[in-house]
């Protein structure tokens, strides 16, 4: 399939996945390639524009989401870095909040510090809470300390000033001497990325800037190297962690900005194709290869967070669940995910339990039934075992299938183990993979308060139509929605979105003693900040919108809520305070309420943004299928034979399941319990009841 094009310029949109790279502008999956992500893009880029025949200096826009900086943190392959810090603060990362997950795990090994101890050195200075001047920098320990980190090999330096944030002057003066004494030094400081108060946040979220810079200016590099000589010279966009674009060379100076980028264009897309279809209330649910994903719509906005965890296993921004990973303090959608997509492998754990992830068989060798060399049962070898997914072959016959290979890993690793035949063994590892999914989607629902039965779950991602039924079932929502395709509309997401800057400041301000002309005056230079940053990338005045949020707490309070406002109505302001704090929280607080900070974020509208409801798209060829094979939906009952056929088969009139639709980059279940109609823009709709 592919997007509909006026014949002039391309944009071309790539998410990079743990099993796959998705490319938009023509539905292509391409194996991600592990050992250098930018490679499957150039080839898959290159592959795309030679099938429909587009000249490479037709592409104006090259928009990326990568999960370069996820997967350097995850595997530990960052840059070797150094902290300098005020004397007497070496430690914080490591005591951070004293906090941690799960208070009866007695298993739970903290994460080591992306900086080792004897990498953190601590120099004289000191501000003021206020950002006065206590104790003046000595310039001589930041040369012998940056010396000292240089003598061990460190490539890149964070620098993190006790309440620098109020008066970054002596931070400014450290990298300035840094700079010049030691040209060769990736240097980063706390102010330059994340000016708040709050040392730890401030220093993790800092750490791991330092940590990315050398991986992701490499690899964007080598992107844009490898795109020139195809023979594109466009810009390179990168997608951020909280839905908005940034120019490659921004990301290089800030790749924190970027950690959680890949499913963010997805749940733009799914924010914008909800306004489209007049549904502004949205349960997101990404699956893909490696993990899956969670995100709630509210009046055609996704939720946000200033702050989360990155770890292993279920990572969310919950307010109650901290201490398990790396603390990131920017601005991001606010995504569950957890290790459970369609490569996740499963096994049986030391106590005998049947586990599902968070370990994944990955690009290569990918699922059993794939036949590259992994032997370990996955998700995907269980679907399909039940006939969820083709036996044969997928991507339109591109992607072989040896269904006995997925028998046998299933039996050897699962059956056997637990004296189950090989239709109940796979059923269990479906089970328990919805599970995990289910956990995710009520991590950003019903602990934020929100009732799942009240939204649309709109599914996407190549396993997404396989597994949302079960979902929807398990947590009593009515409607599920696979748009048009779902398979990389993570890719297709990042065609609707803007390019965004945001900014902040900090007020510590109690919300009583605010007036509407100080107010004024704080959105005021945040304007002008962000406004000189979407001027350099080209956009004039009426090519810009600005949002601000407030982030609030009640006096004595350690956490905020961040509320969207417009205007300086300071009431308006508390009344949208109030109202969320009881939706969260479930009570009303009758304390002061302070103001903690302002952000603002600046949105260049891109002309040539997506519009899903003029969208056009083109079946391509060995998409469609047809015929019929036997599916067991539940456990304990007999397989039974099942019509399967392409998107196009389905029109406005509903028809009941049982049903198995296949394109090209994704399959969809209609299970005997739902009906499917095709909408006006082409979404495949499932409802549940009679």
């Amino acid at each position: 399939m592919t997007l509909g094009t006026d014949g002039g310029t391309v944009r071309v949109a790539v998410d990079i996945g743990g099993t796959f790279t998705d490319i938009a502008l023509l539905d292509a999956d391409v194996s991600s390639s592990s050992d250098d992500p930018s490679r499957a893009v150039i080839e898959g880029v290159a592959a795309l524009l030679d099938e429909l025949g587009i000249d490479p200096s037709r592409v104006a826009e090259v928009l990326h989401g990568t999960t370069v900086g996820s997967n350097t943190i995850l595997q530990r392959r960052g840059a070797k870095t150094g902290l300098i810090t005020t004397r007497g603060f070496r430690d914080v990362l490591e005591i951070g909040r004293i906090r941690m997950p799960d208070m009866f795990d007695l298993t739970w090994d903290k994460p080591k510090p992306l900086v080792p101890r004897r990498h953190r050195r601590e120099v004289t200075e000191r501000m003021a809470a206020d950002g006065s001047v206590i104790t003046p920098l000595d310039e001589g320990e930041v040369v012998a300390a940056g010396q000292a980190l240089l003598d061990h090999g460190i490539e890149a330096v964070a620098v993190a000033f006790i309440n620098s944030y109020r008066n970054p002057a002596h931070e400014d003066q450290a990298i300035g001497i840094l700079k010049a004494a030691f040209p060769g030094l990736l240097v980063t400081g706390s102010c330059a990325v994340l000016p708040e108060m709050k040392e730890y946040e401030r220093t993790s979220t800092t750490v791991v800037n330092a940590y990315l810079l050398v991986a992701m200016r490499d690899y964007l590099q080598r992107l844009q190297d490898g795109l020139k000589a195809i023979g594109i010279a466009a810009p390179v966009l990168v997608m951020t962690s909280n839905g908005g674009m940034l120019a490659a060379e921004v990301c290089c100076e800030k790749p924190v900005m970027v950690v959680a980028s890949g499913p963010a264009g997805g749940v733009v897309g799914a924010a914008r194709l909800g306004l489209a279809r007049s549904d502004k209330d949205v349960i997101v649910f990404d699956m893909g290869g490696t993990t899956a994903k969670a995100v709630i719509i509210e009046d055609g906005h996704p939720t946000m967070t200033s702050e989360y965890e990155f770890r292993d296993g279920i990572s969310t921004s919950s307010r109650f669940v901290k201490a398990g990973g790396y603390m990131l303090k920017v601005p991001a959608i606010d995504i569950a995910e957890v290790g459970a997509g369609g490569g996740s492998i499963a096994g049986i754990d030391k106590g005998g339990l049947l586990v599902v992830g968070p370990h994944s068989a990955g690009a290569h060798p990918g699922p059993a039934c794939y036949g590259l060399g992994n032997e370990r049962p996955t998700v995907t070898d269980a679907n399909v075992l039940l006939g969820f997914i083709n036996s044969q072959a997928l991507a339109g016959g591109r992607l072989t299938i040896d269904r006995t290979l997925s028998e046998c890993a299933i039996d050897t690793h699962v059956g056997g183990p637990l004296a189950l035949s090989t239709l109940d063994a796979a059923h269990g590892v479906r089970a328990v993979a919805n599970a995990a999914m289910a956990r995710a989607v009520r991590a950003v629902t019903i602990e934020r308060g929100r009732d799942p039965r009240d939204f649309t779950l709109m599914a996407f991602g190549g396993n997404g139509g396989v597994h949302a039924p079960d979902l929807a079932r398990q947590l009593g929502i009515p409607r599920v929605v696979i748009p048009p395709m779902s398979g990389i509309f993570c890719a297709i997401g990042m065609l609707a979105s803007d390019v965004e800057h945001t900014a902040l400041a900090t007020l510590t301000r109690r919300l009583d003693t605010l007036t509407s002309d100080e107010l004024d005056g704080a959105k005021a230079a945040l304007r002008e900040e962000v406004a000189r940053r979407l001027a350099a990338d080209g956009y004039g005045d009426h090519q810009r919108r600005y949002l601000f949020e407030a982030d609030l707490r009640h006096e004595g309070q350690a956490t905020e809520l961040t509320v969207r406002f417009e205007g300086n109505d300071i009431a308006e302001i508390r009344r949208l305070f109030v109202a969320e704090y009881e939706k969260t929280y479930g009570y009303r607080d009758e304390t002061p309420i302070e103001l903690m900070k302002l952000r603002i974020a600046g949105r260049g509208l891109r002309e040539s943004r997506l519009d899903f409801a003029a969208m056009r798209i083109r079946d391509r060829a060995g998409a469609s299928r047809s015929g019929t094979r036997d599916v067991s939906f539940f456990r304990g009952s007999e397989p039974v034979p099942v019509e399967i056929v392409g998107r196009d088969a389905i029109g406005a009139e509903a028809r009941r399941g049982p049903l198995i639709i296949e394109e090209f980059d994704a399959t969809i279940v209609v299970p005997p319990d739902a009906s499917v109609r095709k909408d006006a823009i082409g979404c495949i709709v499932l409802e549940f009841g009679a």
